[in-house]
């Protein structure tokens, strides 16, 4: 077996370095629970900053502080209604990525 040829056949199928470096960012994401419990509230129905902050105890600024490093990685959207802002999922993938790593967690050992 040739480990120098199977090297170079993986290397050539791995991502380019600046879509890994965009996929590492997107898990990171993930990995601030207050980050997660509020795409968790967005995936059960859209709310406004305030909604999000009662629910979840936490203040205004600090919600819109973390919408907004959700809304720069393209996990949330804001949709402006009046002189407020309603908060969703980007899309369905958000929605896919909560629940496949739900059931990665809960799996029994």
């Amino acid at each position: 077996m040739d480990v120098s040829n199977d090297k170079h056949i993986i290397r050539g199928k791995l991502p380019d370095e600046e879509t890994l470096y965009e996929l590492s960012n997107l898990f990171k994401m993930f990995g601030d629970p207050t980050r997660v419990k509020i795409l968790s509230c967005l995936q059960i129905r859209n709310m406004y900053v305030g909604e999000l902050a009662e629910t979840l105890d936490m203040s205004d600024s600090a919600v819109s502080h973390q919408l907004r490093v959700l809304r720069s990685s393209k996990l949330v959207k804001g949709t402006k209604e009046g002189k407020e802002v309603k908060y969703s999922l980007d899309d369905d993938h958000v929605t896919k990525i909560l629940e496949y790593g739900l059931t990665h967690v809960n799996e029994e050992k």
